[in-house]
């Protein structure tokens, strides 16, 4: 492996080119993942893309050393959330260095593990390794997670079977072996117009869609009781927010569809059932009483997405693996979702661990300390020495 200096300079190098990609999700990342596969495609024995329906968003799953089962996949999505240029001190698309930080859009979340992993890569490759180690990029994370069932779907018809994975999301370096779950839905209500003078002719939409919300979040206090009392999570308990409503023309005109796009934070399975049963039966009495009116009236809940949780497991080949890279470390569990559930479903136990700050990720002016930078060099430096047979060619 290079020099510590001469590493850091690559990883910075790498992350400037990362951050000028504007890959905001649900926009094209195929420049990027271009960029990634020329990077890598001379270290690899195999090196699979894989697309949305438009080829104009791909993942890449890239092998180094042996094509066999096993090995440990470093992951992380390529996609970042939207940026308002005028709340930045800095432009959010440029890495911009001030004294020991790097700001830029995507400099914590996640590119900078991303920088980090590509910088090590040709390190890997002169070694002669008995097991692999992949490198996993995934598309649209921010938007649903999107790219990485579609990924993880081809990993799994291929017969491959990594051993473990690491999802290098910024945990401040601390090692995460358990999170919630992240379900996401968009509902809409469909109405009948009419003029506000006379409502009971009309059906709106709006007042329906309140009706709603306002069942769901009536059910607050019972998640609250639901939680176990070891719930390690802060907070202790299946959580749930609408982050947007729209509907309706005027305040004269009785609106005749409404949606609206809210999500929950399950801690446990049996809670996300409990939520979707109350709603789908409110949902029930609703039309009801709207299709007194208008026999056409709906109410439609569209997945976007339902991600469980990483479930915690003590005897976890990831977390065994993250305690021989950083020693005993306390293992913490988050609030937020990630693709190590999704991991861990498919069959490969996950771990989250990676540089930067959550707390400043999809804010303005997000930015990496290099010293994250550092220290998670030197922990993934170590890597190869925790798999058999990494000697220098």
């Amino acid at each position: 492996m290079p020099g510590d200096d001469a590493l850091l300079d690559e990883t910075l190098a790498v992350l400037d080119d990362l951050i000028a990609f504007p890959t905001v999700a649900l926009t094209p990342n195929v420049d990027l993942i271009g960029y990634v596969e020329d990077q890598l495609g001379p270290l690899c024995s195999d090196l699979v893309l894989t697309h949305d329906e438009t080829r104009s968003r791909a993942n890449l799953f890239a092998t180094i050393g042996p094509n066999v089962d096993g090995g440990i996949v470093l992951s992380g999505h390529s996609d970042v959330v939207p940026v308002d240029a005028a709340d930045w001190a800095t432009p959010p698309f440029k890495a911009t260095r001030r004294g020991d930080r790097i700001y830029g859009r995507g400099t914590a979340d996640m590119k900078g593990f991303i920088a980090c992993v590509l910088a090590l890569a040709p390190g890997y490759a002169v070694l002669d390794l008995e097991r692999p180690i992949h490198v996993a990029l995934t598309f649209d994370e921010e938007d649903g997670f999107h790219g990485a069932p579609i990924l993880l779907k081809e990993l799994v018809q291929s017969g491959r079977r990594p051993a473990a994975c690491i999802i290098g999301e910024p945990t401040g370096l601390r090692v995460i072996g358990a999170h919630k779950g992240c379900y996401e839905y968009r509902t809409e209500i469909t109405g009948l117009n009419g003029h506000s003078s006379e409502p009971g002719r009309a059906v709106s939409a709006v007042h329906y869609a309140t009706l709603w919300i306002t069942g769901l979040m009536g059910l607050w206090d019972e998640l609250v009781e639901r939680a176990p009392d070891d719930s390690p999570y802060e907070p202790p308990h299946t959580t749930f927010n609408v982050g947007t409503i729209h509907g309706g023309q005027g305040r004269c005109v009785v609106a005749d569809r409404c949606s609206f796009d809210w999500e929950m934070r399950p801690i446990q399975q049996a809670d996300a059932a409990f939520v979707k049963d109350r709603m789908a039966a409110l949902g029930d009495e609703l039309l009801t009483e709207m299709r007194t009116i208008h026999p056409d009236a709906a109410i439609r809940t569209d997945v976007v997405c339902e991600v469980d949780g990483l479930e915690w497991q003590e005897s976890s080949p990831a977390l065994d693996l993250m305690r021989d890279l950083v020693g005993e470390t306390p293992v913490d569990v988050v609030a937020y979702g990630t693709e190590a559930g999704l991991f861990q479903t498919a069959g490969v136990p996950a771990v989250v661990w990676g540089p930067g700050d959550i707390g400043v990720a999809h804010r303005p002016d997000e930015f990496v300390d290099i010293a994250d930078l550092t220290a998670c060099l030197e922990v993934l430096q170590r890597l190869p020495d925790r798999q058999a047979g990494s000697t220098q060619r």
